[in-house]
């Protein structure tokens, strides 16, 4: 193009010299010369730059087309990692259409939010394989909330089995207490698979642990013998999978299973035992008490005692006076009684 521009602009010189179209002609087309010169250099630039990643993408039909890299560069995108994620989204089968599939827009917008866009393709592509439902939108809403969405995926296909009692809470068995008083210590092993529909809000292992443990203590406490437990523990695997403690959370309880049973104190003995003691010391108080009062009443009576002789001594005292008085004014006889009447 560029080399017949200048055959036209040869000849154009032959035919009219040196006249002002002519002049302004040849101006044109130096500006359309440099135009092209310029599109060229952009061109091999942005090939040289991009080049590799482009026919990387056109061979394996991933829809990316060069005005898209050349854009991730200006909107800092780490074009390779999208091109990867697309390329593993093509050949995966999935939809990578304009309309509703995973186009190279939606995966910049995931990166820009500062999403894992390699692992949210992993992650539908394994739930893709083993035939479980997730769309883009819900991988990309997991991946921003903080969970490990590829993570999640493998755990819907292959169940995990969390231990309760947690071994990081640093106690090994649950401990509960039948009607008879025995005291069991318990071990469980709950199976579980990731809810994808329910990953963004619910509730983690913690609510897990936490409600199993529960309902563990629940259903040991309301048997009348801990003989029953030992002798049927699938009783209490039942009851705790018809009580649903699952809802509201992040993953759907596959099983529950009892895997240790250990019988540890007798807790109603001791708790007879301290009552029983407890009454005693309340005896002790009271008979202490009144024993405290009797002496107190004891001493009184000798209080009382004392005073009462010191009233007779004192009275004692009085009647020899009473006497002389008497044989003074001549009481003793009769007829100095007579005559005082």
């Amino acid at each position: 193009m560029l080399h017949h521009s200048f055959v036209l602009l040869a000849q154009l010189q032959r035919d009219r010299p040196n006249t002002p179209a002519n002049s302004a002609l040849i101006i044109v087309f130096l500006g359309l010369a440099a135009l092209a010169c310029l599109f060229l250099l952009v061109a091999a630039i942005a090939f040289a730059a991009y080049g590799k990643l482009w026919f990387q993408a056109y061979m394996s039909s991933a829809d990316v087309s060069m005005m898209s890299l050349i854009g991730m560069g200006f909107r800092q995108v780490n074009s390779r990692v999208i091109v990867q994620a697309k390329i593993m989204a093509a050949q995966a089968g999935l939809d990578i259409g304009h309309r509703s599939g995973i186009t190279t827009k939606r995966l910049e917008a995931h990166y820009l939010a500062g999403g894992n866009v390699s692992n949210v393709i992993l992650a539908i592509v394994a739930a893709h394989r083993a035939g479980i439902p997730l769309d883009f939108d819900r991988a990309a809403a997991i991946d921003l909330a903080g969970r490990d969405v590829l993570d999640a995926v493998r755990t819907s296909v292959m169940p995990k089995i969390i231990d309760c009692p947690d071994s990081r809470s640093g106690k090994a068995t649950l401990s509960a207490v039948a009607c008879d008083g025995i005291e069991l210590l318990v071990k469980a092993r709950v199976t579980v698979r990731t809810n994808l529909q329910q990953l963004i809000g619910g509730a983690t292992e913690e609510t897990i642990i936490a409600r199993v443990g529960q309902g563990i203590v629940t259903s040991i406490g309301s048997s009348k013998s801990h003989k029953d437990v030992l002798a049927n523990p699938n009783n209490i695997s039942r009851i705790l999978l018809e009580r649903g403690l699952d809802a509201q959370t992040a993953f759907e309880i596959v099983s529950i299973d009892i895997a240790k049973i250990d019988i540890g104190q007798n807790i109603g003995a001791r708790l007879q035992a301290d009552a029983a003691e407890a009454d005693t010391r309340v005896a002790r108080a009271q008979a202490e008490q009144r024993r405290a009062e009797a002496i107190a009443l004891e001493q009184e009576m000798k209080a009382k005692v004392a005073e009462n002789r010191s009233r007779l001594v004192d009275a004692e005292s009085q009647v020899p006076m009473a006497m002389a008085e008497a044989f003074r004014k001549g009481h003793l006889n009769g007829g100095g009684i007579a005559a005082e009447r």
